[in-house]
């Protein structure tokens, strides 16, 4: 009875840790608006507060669970728990955009401890037909923190202000630990991989370079020589972590998983929805509340359309997946998201939010066929042996997918912003100082320039600025859309049947641990 009570108490702790950080990717979108106005944050501000938490998350995942094998996965889970929640404490008191920033960072190498560890975890303690149950609560609790995300987001910023956000975390972190520590058992690999701090320290060094490049690069100028340095020591230390990574022994990137061609369509299919839908969320969140003038609460409900029928898509897809070839469901589901993309540029200076429910709904379905195909494609080309490493290696392009896409989605639309307030004030005193008021415009300040702007000059100014903004807008949902629908085309040539790892009765399936891939 003790052990069965020790299992299902790790299963508990798993999955409320899994929901809190992945909820921290989602619940901070709402409340960005606000925090910008309090902390006088930039547009780069709000862009690095979540690219701090999802970068630093990509980079050590891969690594945290090296770690986790070579000196135990409670240990480590527990470490990244207590990090996690120090770290939140620190990112509800922050007083300037940039210590928010540095805690972001931090929360998300808690974040990476406790994700790398969490199936490990569960693969411990469940096995045979229990382990597929826990694999799948794991998955709800996933797709929940989702769904949940930004309802609960703008629910505590309006009644107690951005700071509950993070504070939400510190009690709940609290229990977590202790409960990890009286109810959950130890494990470690002895025969565990060395940790490979080459491949390590070149992939954070490239990824944080390329992102800084991506987002200072309007303001500094693109051919800037430090926007060319940036760029240019990004991409050689890709290159540098390509080849190390090739020729190590106990490599973080298992490359030679990229021979075949189904994972690298699943690759490419985790990178393209969250660089072309999850990062998009962002510029949506900023234009239901600088535009549209909602609450960060009413910019939650109004996300509830897209999350309910992401999620009820996704059981649907779950049951029925078997039926159809996988490469067949990706690119329906790429398909559907690219549409949805696409169906937001109807919006107008005039559009009230109801726009954006056809967009929501037809992507919401796409996602929804897209998660657990993809959880499934991932680890199921691989050996069951690498498919810790597949898994692992489908989350980190996921969230790269993220960081990369708000970047360069913030200087595409930063960028066409200006340009189009430039026509829109042509010829008024505004025009000069286009760049300015486009910047402000871009971090939510939207109410702030207008009120700096003479009461005659105000009903020109607004209407500038309302369609300046959605054609900027409509101008990255182009891109993000073309994203979506070149990698449904590459996951229908990539994705194959004969690249599947098959299994005798005996061997355990690469099906059970589907749920790992499953976050946005």
């Amino acid at each position: 009875m003790a052990s069965m009570q020790g299992k299902w108490w790790t299963l508990i702790v798993v999955c409320v840790a899994t929901f809190m950080l992945l909820l921290d990717i989602t619940i901070v979108n709402v409340a960005l608006p606000t925090i910008a106005h309090d902390l006088k944050g930039s547009f780069s501000d709000i862009q690095w507060v979540i690219d701090a938490y999802t970068l630093t998350l990509a980079a050590l995942l891969l690594t945290a669970g090296t770690l986790a094998d070579l000196f135990g996965r409670k240990l480590i889970f527990v470490l990244g728990v207590g990090l996690f929640a120090a770290a939140s404490l620190l990112c509800g008191l922050s007083p300037s955009a940039l210590f928010l920033i540095l805690a972001r960072g931090f929360q998300g190498v808690g974040g990476a401890m406790m994700y790398a560890t969490a199936l490990a975890l569960l693969a411990q303690e469940f096995h045979g037909r229990e382990r597929g149950t826990a694999f799948g609560i794991w998955g709800a609790a996933i797709a929940a923190s989702a769904a949940v995300g930004p309802l609960l987001g703008g629910a505590l910023t309006d009644a107690f202000g951005w700071s509950s956000i993070f504070f939400i975390n510190v009690p709940v972190g609290v229990a977590v630990v202790v409960l990890s520590l009286m109810r959950v058992r130890e494990s470690k690999d002895p025969q565990g991989r060395r940790i490979d701090w080459i491949g390590t320290t070149t992939f954070t060094a490239a990824l944080f370079l390329l992102v800084l490049a991506l987002i200072e690069g309007n303001s500094h100028g693109w051919t800037s020589p430090l926007i060319l340095a940036l760029l240019a020591a990004g991409g050689g230390l890709l290159v540098v972590f390509v080849i190390a990574e090739l020729v190590q022994r106990d490599a973080m990137f298992d490359m030679t998983l990229f021979r075949k061609p189904s994972f690298t369509g699943a690759s490419i299919t985790a990178f393209a929805i969250a660089a072309g839908l999850f990062a998009m969320f962002l510029y949506l969140v900023l234009y239901l509340q600088t535009i549209l003038g909602y609450s960060p609460l009413q910019t939650g409900l109004r996300f509830l359309p897209f999350t309910v029928v992401s999620f009820v898509a996704a059981a649907v897809t779950g049951r029925v997946s078997y039926r159809f070839p996988a490469r067949a469901l990706l690119f329906v589901g790429l398909l559907l998201t690219g549409i949805g993309l696409l169906l937001w540029r109807e919006l107008t200076p005039t559009s009230s939010w109801t726009v954006l429910l056809p967009g929501f709904l037809v992507g919401g379905v796409g996602i929804g066929m897209i998660n657990p195909v993809l959880a499934s494609v991932a680890i199921g080309v691989v050996p069951p042996e690498r498919s810790g490493m597949a898994a692992g290696i489908n989350n980190t392009f996921r969230q790269v997918g993220t960081a990369a896409g708000i970047a360069a989605l913030g200087a595409i639309f930063e960028s066409a912003l200006t340009r189009h307030l430039s026509s829109q004030l042509r010829g008024t005193p505004g025009a000069a100082h286009a760049g300015q008021i486009s910047r402000a415009v871009a971090a939510g300040g939207a109410h702030r320039v207008l009120h700096a702007v003479p009461a005659a000059a105000r009903g020109r100014a607004s209407q500038a600025i309302h369609v300046a903004y959605t054609a900027a807008l409509s101008d990255i949902l182009l891109v993000g859309g073309i994203v979506a629908l070149v990698a449904a085309v590459l996951a229908l040539i990539l994705v194959r049947r004969r690249d599947f790892v098959t299994y005798s009765p005996q061997e355990p399936t690469a099906q059970e641990p589907a749920a790992v891939a499953v976050s946005g």
